[in-house]
């Protein structure tokens, strides 16, 4: 074989190598699409006992393995950092509230986020939905932290039809609505009068179904829903006229929406011949908001607490790759271990994060090992307020005095710590109400009829899931124990990053929300 013939011969050889060679990749690196709900409660998925219907996200979750021991934050912004970075909000200095439109910063810019990650290893990155971690300057942005492509919304609470995101600051005499949506970096226009959710799935389906299955794909969709404001098509609220509290009703037309969506996104997954070699993960972004028709009964707290009604999640994983479907799994995780989860099954590497607070637990997932994980600490915010406090709940009293007044850690500070079955909360946690099962005929919440709340609160999650019996009196060490934890864990923080609005953001009458520095 001579010339251009033996030539040619060695160009189809190699060229038929580097396909089994990618082909092989592949099969090798699962395809990852990660589906993060907003407010979405404990008691608003069927498997729960909803009154709500979610029959995809009950198949997926059946069939899949169901986190009941899942912890994510109780807020939108500080989930979806410890989601991207891996590491507690402390140590990124965002351990307090969320970031508003006005507020110039993001995630630090040296923080090395899950989509870099996935991208090294070899991914397709993409993000659908809401980013919520800063937009103040371009290099905040999803398409500069990672992502191939983006499509969805910078901030928060729009408009599900308009898109619109509306701020009001009064130290700014700034009240502005301007277009929150984005196409990459420009401002997405025509999609007026288009449901977020279904916007939302339709860009994340198209994003499947061009994909080439030969590449590694992993998937952000971050849904809109179910977050206020309540609005929804009329089809999806008709079959829930049952449900006599309105904003509860069209919360749940809401939910079927979502739920809907997520099984348009599997069903695409299937079509285009990635499920078999897909994992799945279903997330909700902190627990419902009561105020809005969410619900987390039987746990006490909402949205903005540390109480469990805050930050214990829904949460699942479906995939045919499992070795245990079909399981309940009760280890404990948290949101920050998805990212040395997923960059571990991508067969990446975190070397070039900073320290990270999450473990990888695919295999307590999949194959029912034991957790990694013995220790969660919730936060630590020493500027905590509750922009919407309960009606019924009592604040301890500022002369209270306990055995730990001279601890090290001031027992005055909003903060929490989950030890194996222990949890410890200090300062006040937030709204401390146990809100009814909904259609209960009683409107009434209700507030603790035993115990005032303390500086200090130890509660046996395992035994007391619903933090009814105050224990800190009876198990003193475990207390001290857990305050030292705080203390360590405090020394370590950043100082809070949470600077005033910036006068720069408005948008202007005909603008849109973005980029301003």
């Amino acid at each position: 074989m001579t010339g251009g013939k033996g030539q040619a011969v060695r160009w189809i050889i190699a060229a038929v190598f580097i396909a089994n060679v990618a082909s092989t990749l592949a099969d090798r690196q699962p395809h990852v699409v990660f589906i993060l709900a907003d407010d979405f409660g404990w008691y608003d998925v069927g498997y729960h006992g909803s009154e709500i219907r979610t029959p995809n996200l009950d198949r997926l979750s059946a069939g899949g393995v169901r986190l009941e021991n899942y912890y994510v934050q109780p807020l939108c912004t500080p989930s979806r950092n410890q989601l991207m970075t891996g590491r507690y909000q402390i140590h990124t200095g965002m351990q307090h509230q969320i970031i508003w439109p006005c507020q110039p910063y993001c995630v630090p810019l040296d923080e090395k986020l899950l989509p870099q990650l996935m991208k090294e290893a070899g991914y397709g990155t993409h993000m659908v939905g809401k980013w919520h971690l800063g937009m103040y300057k371009k290099d905040c942005l999803p398409t500069r932290r990672g992502f191939d492509s983006y499509f969805g919304y910078l901030t928060g609470s729009e408009d599900y039809f308009t898109h619109i995101r509306c701020y009001q600051n009064s130290s700014l005499n700034l009240t502005r609505c301007a277009l929150d949506l984005r196409d990459g970096e420009e401002v997405a226009t025509g999609y007026k009068g288009v449901y977020s959710t279904e916007l939302l799935s339709q860009r994340a389906i198209s994003i499947i179904e061009r994909h080439n299955s030969q590449k590694p794909l992993f998937l952000y969709v971050a849904l809109q829903a179910v977050h206020s404001p309540l609005q929804v098509p009329e089809r999806y609220v008709a079959p829930y006229s049952f449900i006599k509290d309105t904003n509860r009703r069209l919360y749940a037309g809401m939910v079927s929406a979502m739920d809907e969506a997520v099984g348009n996104i599997t069903l695409a997954l299937q079509k285009g011949g990635l499920w078999n070699n897909t994992v799945l993960v279903f997330s909700t972004d902190n627990g419902g908001q009561t105020l809005s028709g969410g619900s987390n009964w039987p746990l006490r707290g909402r949205k903005w607490s540390l109480w469990e009604g805050g930050v214990h999640g829904v949460g699942f994983v479906a995939s045919p790759l499992l070795k245990q479907p079909g399981t309940v799994n009760r280890k404990l995780i948290h949101i920050s271990d998805w990212l040395p989860t997923l960059v571990g099954l991508a067969g990446g590497s975190t070397k070039g994060t900073k320290p990270l607070d999450g473990f990888n637990v695919w295999n307590t997932i999949s194959k029912g090992f034991a957790s990694p994980r013995v220790e969660l600490l919730h936060n630590i915010d020493p500027l905590y307020n509750d922009i919407a406090p309960c009606k019924f709940s009592f604040f301890f009293s500022p002369t209270f005095r306990d055995s730990w007044a001279n601890s090290s850690f001031n027992v005055s500070v909003h903060a929490a710590i989950r030890s194996s079955s222990w949890k410890l909360l200090t300062g006040y946690p937030g709204c401390d109400v146990w809100f009814p099962r909904p259609g209960d005929n009683t409107s009434e919440s209700s507030s603790s009829k035993v115990d005032q709340l303390k500086p200090v609160m130890l509660f046996n999650i395992e035994k007391d899931p619903e933090e009814r019996n105050e224990v800190s009196a009876q198990f003193p060490k475990v207390v001290n124990h857990l305050l030292s934890r705080l203390e360590q864990h405090q020394r370590h923080a950043r100082p809070i990053n949470f600077p005033d609005d910036d006068p720069r953001c408005d948008p202007g009458p005909t603008g849109a929300w973005g980029p301003w520095a």
